[in-house]
């Protein structure tokens, strides 16, 4: 079972834009909902009988009625994880990062133009990956936590665009959060992720 992680505190002193309110209520009432869920489904899943697992089929049964909300909350719980722990620094890209966001998309200005209108053009995150079939940085959305992932890419930067992420704060001015996360990103997390990675 997971424990919900409690917020960085430089996470909630950030300024502008996403406020305190809106990061608490992000985190201690729907990031904190997923890994509830999650943990809920997984004893669930560990409690099916084998008359249970006879019965499963595609069109409808307990096992695929489980499994599909596990991806769901699974992925939930994750992307908001990794999310919170992505922020709560000033925004200023490390060397590493830089270097390898130049080498792939031209340079780093036009790699915060494609990952912001890819902000703008998805329903639910933004992800940053380090894809291991590629062998690339890669940037994919997906308009549901269980939709739009792609296997073997793993995640670096982490953009929730659902509205609930930004509306207490912004309304529907989508553009000026993406632009205030932006600003907020801590690099030195997305660097060590990409090492952990990629081994550089």
């Amino acid at each position: 079972m997971n424990e919900t992680p409690k917020l960085p505190l430089p996470f909630m002193g950030a300024q502008g834009s996403i406020s305190e309110k809106t990061l608490t209520i992000h985190h201690d009432k729907l990031y904190a909902g997923y890994v509830d869920k999650k943990n809920e489904i997984q004893k669930k899943l560990a409690e099916l009988s084998s008359d249970d697992l006879k019965t499963a089929n595609q069109s409808y049964s307990a096992l695929r009625a489980l499994k599909d909300s596990e991806t769901f909350a699974t992925n939930g719980a994750y992307l908001h994880e990794w999310y919170f722990a992505n922020l709560g620094g000033d925004g200023k890209v490390t060397d590493a990062m830089s270097k390898a966001l130049t080498a792939e998309f031209g340079s780093f200005d036009k790699f915060v133009e494609l990952f912001s209108a890819c902000g703008m053009a998805a329903r639910g995150w933004v992800v940053l990956t380090f894809d291991t079939h590629d062998k690339a940085l890669r940037i994919y959305t997906a308009d549901a936590h269980n939709q739009g992932g792609v296997w073997g890419a793993l995640p670096l930067l982490i953009l929730d665009v659902y509205e609930h992420a930004y509306f207490i704060d912004t309304g529907s001015d989508r553009k000026a959060y993406i632009q205030d996360f932006m600003t907020h990103i801590n690099w030195q997390t997305v660097e060590q992720r990409y090492q952990l990675i990629t081994n550089k």
